[in-house]
């Protein structure tokens, strides 16, 4: 480990960012007081207790997008950052309040049937004219119930599934949740109650992950189909650790089971390393059907694969020269395509962003991606000697400068941060942005230690 050097003036902006991040991820939990209206499908709803959405801020593409919708991903990253923040004594039973009463939206969850919704009477005739082109069709929503609830990618934060089209299915959000929470039951002082919970949760998420994560599914940003490095990555990592979590628990023939899935779906991965002169290549993002190539190849969420999937050593983690190589091949792709990191000095990172040629809403920045890029970094600094770990440590510091540069004075954090002007964009206050830094900043104090 290391000392990070000391700068009053950047210490005083984590603490205060922090303070921030934390009411920002707190107003994404719980948030029983809102009402979203959506007119178009005739609907009016009011968030549950243990719901999350993914921003509070209420849009309706005007132009910032509807992001009131408890996405299974991002509620999975909150509740991991929300497990942070009480480890570290930033939250006391809150969190622990908090999360049980996520568990319980989660397990209800499980018993949503789409069958249900479709026998609604005068379903359709509720929904305008104009908004029937994006209504699900009844046959599709008929097929929701048992698994297929997991892999919807969202529900409505009122316990209801998304009667809206979108990309399905989705398999990254139980292996990451399963993940979140096999790290709460680590958490000294778990209620028996609250334990029993995550623990069905868990055993629920790892046997969707069991059944289907070796299935093609939507990437994570929910655009394309096939098999992506992200939900391989994340649910190897979960049926391994569940593998562990059961045989301490003395069920050797489950944690077989998911042993061997899981070192099944890790061996897939070296198959996606893109060698382009030793270990100039990158891990690619994707592999699609029929072999087609992807502009998507090189993609942040590599990245992001390595920070949230928690396994350090070995490859495919913060220690893997290929990944490292992953990263760089993403700076100079960010640094060369976004006005905002021309003639940027030394001391600032470049803004990342998700991949080549995005073209939602200003295409990047996004403080995710960023904030993931400097996690990495922290994470790679915790397993280099200690020569190489200040390299990575200065590194992990630069892309917080750039974050810092882009962040108003009231820690708001939308979903990105415009490419050419630096402005926030996209969606307003955004829960993987606020547990993005979460995130980042324990990673930092770690290596620091």
């Amino acid at each position: 480990m290391m000392k990070a050097a000391h700068d009053p003036d950047f210490d005083a902006w984590l603490a205060h960012q922090l303070a921030c991040s934390t009411a920002g991820l707190l107003a994404c939990i719980s948030q029983v007081g809102i009402v979203k209206q959506r007119p178009g499908f005739g609907q009016t709803m009011r968030a549950l207790p243990g719901s999350i959405v993914a921003s509070p801020v209420l849009a309706a593409y005007d132009p910032d997008p509807d992001y009131f919708f408890h996405w299974f991903r991002d509620a999975a990253v909150v509740i991991d950052a929300l497990r942070l923040l009480h480890v570290d004594g930033q939250l006391g039973r809150e969190a622990l309040a908090l999360l049980h009463d996520h568990a319980r939206f989660s397990l209800a969850l499980t018993r949503l049937d789409g069958r249900d919704a479709v026998a609604q009477p005068g379903r359709r005739a509720a929904v305008a004219s104009d908004f029937l082109q994006f209504l699900r069709d009844d046959a599709e929503l008929a097929q929701v119930h048992g698994d297929a609830v997991a892999a919807e990618a969202r529900v409505n934060p009122d316990g209801t599934l998304d009667i809206s089209r979108w990309s399905r299915p989705q398999h990254d959000g139980p292996p990451l949740r399963a993940l979140a929470l096999l790290r709460w039951l680590d958490v000294p002082g778990l209620p028996a109650d609250l334990a029993a919970d995550v623990a069905a949760l868990i055993r629920h998420d790892l046997g969707f992950t069991l059944r289907h994560g070796h299935e093609p599914s939507c990437d994570i940003w929910e655009e394309e189909s096939g098999h992506h490095y992200y939900t391989l990555r994340v649910s190897a990592a979960a049926l391994i650790a569940g593998a562990a979590w059961r045989q301490a628990a003395g069920d050797a023939t489950e944690a077989a089971a998911l042993r061997s899935a899981g070192d099944a779906l890790q061996d897939r991965l070296d198959g996606y390393w893109m060698a382009d002169g030793g270990t100039a290549g990158y891990y690619r993002s994707r592999v699609l059907p029929d072999g087609r190539d992807s502009p998507k190849a090189l993609d942040i969420a590599v990245i992001l694969a390595a920070i949230h999937a928690g396994t350090p050593a070995g490859a495919h983690g913060p220690a893997d020269p290929r990944m490292h190589a992953t990263l760089a091949r993403l700076e100079a792709l960010f640094d060369a395509a976004y006005p905002i990191n021309q003639g940027r000095t030394a001391a600032r990172g470049p803004a990342m962003g998700r991949y080549a040629g995005d073209v939602y809403y200003s295409g990047g920045a996004y403080y995710f991606s960023t904030l993931g890029a400097a996690e990495y970094c922290f994470k790679a600094a915790s397993c280099a000697t200690a020569g190489e770990a200040s390299a990575w440590f200065a590194r992990g510091d630069a892309y917080l400068t750039t974050v810092r540069a882009h962040t108003p004075a009231s820690g708001e954090l939308a979903e990105q941060f415009d490419q050419r002007t630096g402005v926030q964009t996209s969606a307003k206050q955004l829960g993987w942005s606020h547990a993005a830094f979460i995130s980042c900043t324990a990673a930092r104090r770690a290596a620091a230690a």
